[in-house]
């Protein structure tokens, strides 16, 4: 045991193990209290839409060899973000059907672009290091730590503020409204907030498996807690072990940062289904 504490001692030594474990635990933290509202109104699936969003903006951002992509692509997935959270239910086209038609216009104009203009010999490893974030944890600078932990805190804070508000839409819109809640104006913030946690999250697991950091959370603890708080408190709890646990590990043992953590929270749902059972029977 003492020899496993000083080999996470040892990798704890270097800057680039510290800097993925802090932007990790702030990235899972934050995309797991949205989460828990995003399940619960059925909207779970904007991960997808939104992360594939955001892969064709940084596939654009490639062509123009911009040094840091964060503040092109981070507008374009607000803006995307917000066309579908905001958009009414008596348009001629619903929400799920713009997701759909975002995600996969954005996932294949991103890979046409990258197709184009990235020479051959790097365009398989891009791709897949974009896609399932094998090594861009690993890869951070300081400031790139500085932007997600500031960005992180700024979506916990926003939480925290406006809980209030974000339980009353969560549940009932419309009687938030007729409350008096700006509600229009409450979706257009958490859009942003949601493109910005999307955003911050492809560098912990990538494009595809974004949707896990913001569903298994919410699920897991849906099934074992009841309330609206003890369901978003637990949330933020196994996402940061989980984040935390697949950091470590994939360190360790050299598997891909993304899969590891993804594998982990599959791992605790599978525990926290059969918590559920045994406590029904």
């Amino acid at each position: 045991m003492s020899d496993f504490f000083q080999t996470i001692a040892m990798y704890f030594s270097f800057s680039f193990v510290k800097y993925a474990f802090i932007a990790g635990i702030m990235i899972a933290l934050s995309s797991s209290l949205l989460g828990v509202t995003l399940v619960i109104k059925r909207f779970s699936y904007i991960g997808d839409g939104l992360s594939h969003t955001a892969f064709g903006a940084m596939a654009l951002a490639s062509v123009f060899k911009l040094a840091n992509n964060t503040w092109f692509v981070l507008p374009i997935t607000v803006i995307c973000a917000i066309v579908i959270l905001c958009a009414k239910e008596n348009s001629k086209i619903k929400g799920d059907a713009s997701v759909a038609m975002i995600s996969v216009g954005a996932l294949a104009f991103g890979y046409l672009i990258m197709n184009i203009f990235s020479p051959p010999a790097n365009l398989s490893g891009d791709v897949c290091s974009t896609l399932f974030g094998s090594t861009l944890i690993l890869t951070l600078t300081k400031s790139d730590v500085i932007f997600s932990v500031v960005f992180s805190t700024l979506v916990i804070m926003f939480y925290i503020i406006f809980y209030n508000r974000i339980f009353a839409i969560t549940f009932d819109e419309d009687f938030a409204f007729a409350s008096g809640t700006k509600t229009r104006l409450l979706n257009v913030v958490m859009a942003t907030v949601i493109a910005t946690v999307i955003v911050l999250a492809m560098n912990l697991v990538g494009t595809l498996l974004i949707s896990a950091l913001i569903i298994f959370p919410a699920i897991s603890s849906m099934m074992v807690f009841k309330s609206f708080k003890k369901v978003t408190i637990f949330a933020c709890i196994f996402s940061v072990i989980g984040a935390a646990s697949g950091i470590l590990i994939s360190i360790i043992a050299g598997t891909p940062v993304g899969s590891t953590i993804v594998i982990i929270d599959i791992l605790c749902f599978g525990i926290c289904k059969i918590v559920s059972l045994i406590s029904k029977n």
